[in-house]
């Protein structure tokens, strides 16, 4: 088995975990938590294909992906805070 295809379902586990928690996560600051970390598994399952195909364009996409997670991240937990 190559290490780039155990890589990637190990990844994709997590992300199933992930999701289990955003779902069923008691509150919303769990489901945030949840969120973000499916976009941190995303990212670095690009930054993985990236190796793997040796395609330095994934890393560019990964790269936007994860400033716009981050945003987006920042804008739920203002509004969880009541901020906005």
């Amino acid at each position: 088995m190559s290490p780039w295809i155990f890589t990637a379902s190990i990844m994709a586990a997590l992300m199933l975990l992930a999701m289990v928690r955003m779902v069923k996560g008691p509150t919303s600051a769990d489901r945030l938590v949840a969120l973000d970390s499916i976009n941190t598994l995303v990212v670095a399952s690009m930054i993985v294909l990236a190796a793997a195909f040796r395609q330095v364009v994934f890393v560019d996409v990964a790269i936007v992906y994860a400033l716009l997670s981050y945003v987006g991240a920042l804008f739920i937990a203002k509004y969880l805070g009541g901020e906005l």
